[in-house]
């Protein structure tokens, strides 16, 4: 019973959160646009109409009063019209009570208990619904007319008696989940009884007498007895004809005398006269087609599978079967090599989502720092529709807001700033997503006033961070100081920034998805900050190499090339270390069986092979014994005992099994390169 109510919870969870965002995109096109068209209203109304039911489906009591409020505003709206004059009043009021829905969704994803107190809210719709009603005095029956629409006293020229299976439960909530849906796609149409939303005394009625839909013309009918039929937990339903409308009371009247016959299955036209009615009984036979899978069973499935990648390989690559050269195994096998890459790659697919949802929400902070701090920004986004992986998305999502609300407050001048410095009084911010084939960029870009490098290595100077001479540091290695923790250049502490927390969690977060992170600025023309994200966490592919007896794995989107070196080609620094240029450029040569102390008999230059990683914009060369070649490995973390070793800040990001049960370290360039 839990899990099943736990199934529930998440998808309606996700449904509202969902709606919440395409709320959010209809209220910022109409304040852009200052109007409010048709299309607009229609479409809040039909969200505030689902929010509200499936809120009464779960008896959140609070957020279904309060979408039900602005439901029956914007019905009114959509009724009788606005003027543009309240336009930005009614987007600022809307904001406020979805901000509302919002919070209260997320007492519920925490468990908390939602808020029992909300008269002052639902004044505030009554107190705009007078304002633009014209009205000498303006009650809460003003927007009753929505409600009147769906009383069964309107008489219609057809019906429809539904009963639900035996003991089913919540038979009003059944109900009113055919009536949403009959709403959301605008059909005229009345219903009894018709306090099904919020009353569960009407289940008595419903069970005894049936829920009855009443209807005007034909069309109407087909496409409710087609919604009917596909409605979950329906037994029986019977159409009736009313040859006049007047007729309909007493057909109400002769349902309930007939009650148990039109229950079963069996139930046949029994009147020839032209004012009797005219029913059909037809059995539901049609269900939902679509489900829901919760995250943590993808990533079940995903493990699964990646065991399977393991398997196959030990299979294939098992010495003992090669010696007996079976042609049939042979080809079996390479038809087993086919199937699992297709089942890695619809697996990997699943867990695949735009990163829309996250570029989306941004467009609310830039519009609500806006007002807040007087800035005009245009929010630009680019590449929306690129997937990720959902544990990816989900990573980087506050990195991003950070970023945005950095450039918002720091980046973006003011309107007076930017015209004396002439540039366009309208600032920009840019979002985009780039899918390079092994990695996706995320770029955060604004045109505003630029890292001011002097300031931030007086900051550094004054913590005592500096470890060189002021005039070594190259503008790059002075970013980096912003990602320390308590770094700010924040002369004063605001709602937005200024305490020195940030930065850092950024550069942890994007960091703990496997990703790095590049900035470039400069002074007075704005700042890009980008993002290199692995597509997915779960299966890489990787170059297998050797180093003594032990074999490890560079990640392939690490790898820029490799190649065999000279004596001759190699030069040393001041220091004394080993650099070597490759196209006019001088790279430090990194021997791994020095760096993780390995032994091994290949440590003359020209008999390994150099390797040219990178990660962001820095780069260095490898020395390994040799290549192996390209794996598909499967990423396992490694164990939590060597935590305290600080493995993974020691270039290794986590392990892999192969074929032949070896089990390879996966190298974590990024981390290698900062531990050097």
């Amino acid at each position: 019973m839990d899990n099943n109510f736990d199934s529930v919870l998440d998808m309606y969870l996700f449904e509202e959160n969902t709606l919440l965002e395409q709320l959010d995109e209809i209220l910022l096109k109409a304040e852009k646009e200052q109007a409010f068209d048709k299309e607009c209203i229609d479409e809040i109304f039909r969200i505030m109409h689902t929010i509200k039911g499936s809120s009464a489906m779960m008896q959140f009591n609070s957020i279904m009063t309060i979408s039900h409020k602005l439901e029956d505003l914007f019905y009114y709206i959509r009724e009788n019209g606005i003027k543009n004059e309240f336009n930005e009043e009614l987007v600022t009021l809307v904001f406020k009570f979805t901000d509302f829905i919002k919070d209260e969704i997320a007492k519920i994803e925490r468990g908390e208990s939602l808020t029992e107190e909300f008269n002052t809210l639902e004044k505030e719709i009554l107190q705009f619904l007078h304002k633009i009603s014209n009205k000498e005095s303006y009650e809460e029956a003003a927007v009753t007319e929505s409600k009147d629409l769906k009383k069964a006293d309107t008489l219609k020229k057809y019906g429809i008696n539904i009963f639900f299976d035996d003991d089913c439960g919540m038979e009003n909530l059944r109900a009113f989940f055919i009536v949403n849906q009959l709403d959301e796609i605008g059909l005229e149409f009345s219903y009894k009884p018709d306090n099904v939303e919020n009353n569960s005394e009407a289940s008595k009625e419903i069970i005894k007498d049936g829920f009855m839909l009443y209807l005007n013309d034909k069309a109407t009918l087909d496409t409710c007895v087609k919604i009917v039929k596909g409605a979950l937990n329906v037994k029986d339903y019977t159409v009736l004809e009313f040859e006049e409308e007047t007729a309909a009371k007493a057909a109400i009247k002769d349902i309930k005398d007939k009650n148990s016959h039109l229950q079963t299955n069996d139930t046949k036209n029994t009147s020839n006269s032209k004012n009797d009615l005219n029913t059909e009984v037809i059995s539901k036979h049609s269900k939902q087609s679509l489900i829901t899978v919760n995250l943590a069973k993808l990533d079940k499935l995903v493990d699964i599978v990646g065991e399977i990648v393991i398997a196959e390989s030990m299979v294939a690559s098992n010495n003992e079967i090669k010696q007996l050269n079976l042609e049939s195994f042979t080809k079996s096998t390479r038809q087993l090599i086919k199937l699992t890459d297709e089942l890695q790659d619809i697996v990997m697919s699943l867990r695949m989502v735009p990163i829309s949802g996250i570029f989306q929400k941004m467009k609310r902070i830039v519009r609500d720092m806006g007002k807040e701090l007087n800035k005009d920004v245009d929010l630009i986004l680019i590449g929306d529709e690129t997937e990720v992986d959902k544990t990816i998305v989900d990573g980087i999502a506050d990195p991003i807001m950070h970023l945005v609300r950095n450039a918002m407050d720091h980046g973006i001048e003011s309107t007076e700033e930017r015209i004396s410095k002439g540039k366009n009084p309208k600032g920009i911010i840019k979002l985009a997503a780039l899918n390079t084939g092994g990695e996706i960029h995320i770029i955060i870009e604004d045109d505003g006033k630029g890292f001011d490098t002097e300031k931030i290595l007086a900051k550094a100077k004054a913590k005592g961070l500096l470890q060189k001479a002021e005039n070594e540091y190259s503008a790059k290695e002075i970013y980096q100081f912003l990602m320390l923790p308590g770094f700010s250049t924040s002369d004063t502490v605001t709602e937005y920034s200024g305490r020195g927390v940030g930065m850092d969690v950024v550069k942890k977060n994007v960091e703990k998805i496997g990703g790095s992170i590049v900035l470039d600025s400069k002074i007075n023309k704005g700042t890009n900050i980008t993002f290199r994200i692995p597509l997915t966490l779960a299966i890489v592919s990787g170059m297998q190499v050797v180093v003594g007896d032990s074999e490890l794995i560079i990640p392939i989107k690490n790898i820029n090339q490799s190649f065999k070196a000279q004596i001759k080609d190699i030069i040393k620094n001041t220091d004394g270390k080993e650099m070597i240029i490759i196209r006019d450029k001088c790279y430090p040569i990194v021997r791994l069986y020095e760096f993780f102390s390995m032994d091994t008999e290949t440590k003359d230059i020209e008999d390994g092979i150099l390797i040219l990683v990178e990660s962001g914009d820095r780069r260095i060369c490898l020395f390994a014994d040799k290549i192996l070649g390209e794996q598909q490995v499967v990423v396992k973390p490694l164990p939590t005992v060597l935590n305290k070793y600080n493995i993974k800040e020691s270039g290794i990001s986590g392990c892999s099994i192969l074929g032949d049960g070896s089990i390879n370290l996966i190298m974590d360039i990024a981390s290698l390169i900062d531990s050097m």
